[in-house]
């Protein structure tokens, strides 16, 4: 469907600020070093942690609410986490719209991936290298660790440490400088703490992509195209400043993945549609441009998958509203790969271009008769009946939808647009203060609230109102206590 349009981990975000470059040799067989000893910040706290980071995260960056590419992130992701170990929490994953190459882990198991890491990995074997390094970093606690050593040494305490590193996402320069006046940080300890984690991650999450099914070689390309192409940089990407490439971890990286051994896997067709859907709708180069690579590529036959390369094309010609020959080209895809999200999913969006919203229902009526809690299928399906003018059955698919997965801000924001548009005030309200407190702005959640409860005189509802606006009461103190 059309999309509504860092807090990087401490350890990573600290090196960067020193400018530090690790050119220290490394034992093969390092000790799991990110589990013990960590009693001053139980998980629950770090889930809490993380839940905070979540909501500065909302309020900073360029979030991507587009329903195929999470899933598809979050599939990707989870299909790691299965096959790793030391899994003590679910974890998120999410796209942000920023060009540059880089991933970092969040307490709480959060991970944001920027759209450039994806639009640079050739493979998903690749892209699923960085996710299962970023995902070692928390499993083996190497974030709550350094935090905890950072608040021990220092007269900060933890929840200060959060707000500190947090203000880094908000407000880079402010964030950057309390960090280095309140921690009076130690550059050679810090260098080697994170130079320890960085290979411990590597070695580990190398297993988790090779128990994963994935080609253990992903790993070791990626640090070896980024390091050759960024060597003489000016400007290295982010990626290598938090997460530098001695040579001594690229051959370490590639020995180990010649010990798994390679694995010739297929193009994956889905990470491809993901890259090219990227590149349309979250690149910076015009559909006509697009238009021309694409029409391009497929005269030559030369991209690595020419399904996707049509699906790109398509992409553009609907961007361009030449929504007859968009359709065309989707309804060829949707004849080899009729149950594919993506492919549904831009189907919808052309049926709804062309104002054939009846058509667009009755498809995803069918997949959500066998998906009935896929993201994809109700949040496009809630959408359709809403811009079919049904606000009632929009209502009745997103609502229940919206409370089962709180966190989910574009079921949110279409519930809000279908509340508005069906005149019920009150729950138009109450669905813009969950959208508010996603982002953490407590208070103007507990506005709305306070309005929403102007607009009723039922018993009930008001019940809920008060009790909704005291658990939103302590979750901004809660929040304060870690803004400082």
């Amino acid at each position: 469907m059309a999309r509504f349009s860092p807090l990087m981990a401490s350890l990573p975000l600290l090196a960067s600020l020193m400018g530090a470059t690790f050119h220290a040799q490394a034992n093969n067989q390092l000790p799991d070093i990110g589990t013990a000893g960590v009693a001053a910040l139980p998980i629950e706290q770090e889930v809490r942690y993380g839940n905070a980071f979540m909501r500065f995260a909302r309020a900073g960056l360029p979030i991507i609410d587009d329903p195929v590419l999470s899933q598809y992130i979050d599939d990707l992701g989870q299909r790691l986490l299965t096959n790793a170990d030391g899994v003590r929490f679910p974890f998120t994953f999410f796209l942000v719209n920023d060009p540059s190459i880089n991933a970092a882990a969040f307490l709480g198991g959060r991970v944001k991936v920027h759209t450039g890491l994806f639009l640079y990995a050739d493979s998903e074997s690749e892209l699923a290298s960085v996710l299962a390094h970023e995902i070692t970093h928390v499993t083996q606690r190497h974030i709550a660790r350094y935090m905890e050593a950072q608040a021990s040494s220092s007269a900060m305490t933890l929840a200060g440490l959060v707000g500190s590193i947090a203000l880094a996402v908000i407000n880079p320069t402010a964030g950057i400088a309390a960090l280095q006046t309140t921690l009076g940080l130690s550059m050679q300890s810090a260098i080697n703490y994170t130079r320890d984690n960085e290979y411990e991650a590597d070695r580990i999450g190398m297993k988790t992509l090779y128990d994963a099914g994935f080609d253990p070689m992903g790993m070791a390309n990626f640090f070896q195209k980024l390091a050759a192409e960024y060597r003489y940089a000016s400007k290295p990407p982010q990626m290598l400043l938090t997460h530098p490439l001695p040579e001594t971890r690229i051959s370490e990286a590639r020995g180990r993945a010649n010990s798994y051994g390679r694995r010739n896997l297929p193009p994956s067709l889905d990470f491809w549609l993901a890259k090219v859907r990227i590149q349309v709708r979250y690149g910076t180069e015009t559909p006509q441009a697009l238009l021309s690579y694409f029409d391009s590529r497929l005269q030559k036959g030369d991209y690595p998958l020419k399904d996707a390369a049509t699906y790109g094309k398509a992409l553009a010609l609907l961007q361009l509203k030449r929504t007859d020959e968009a359709d065309t080209l989707m309804q060829e895809l949707a004849t080899r790969h009729p149950e594919d999200l993506f492919v549904v999913d831009a189907l919808t969006d052309i049926d709804l271009a062309k104002g054939r919203s009846a058509q667009a229902i009755a498809r995803l009526e069918k997949f959500r008769a066998r998906m009935p809690d896929n993201e994809v299928v109700v949040v496009n399906l809630g959408n359709a009946y809403l811009e079919g003018g049904d606000y009632k059955k929009s209502i009745a698919i997103l609502a229940p939808y919206a409370r089962d997965h709180e966190e989910n801000s574009l079921a949110w924001n279409l519930l809000s647009d279908a509340y508005r548009k069906a005149g019920r005030m009150t729950e138009l309200h109450m669905a813009r203060a969950e959208m508010l407190s996603l982002r953490g702005d407590y208070q103007a959640a507990i506005d709305e609230l306070i309005v929403a409860r102007g607009t009723t005189s039922d018993k009930l509802t008001l019940a809920r109102l008060e009790a909704r606006i005291t658990e939103l009461e302590r979750a901004k103190k809660d929040l304060d206590s870690l803004k400082g």
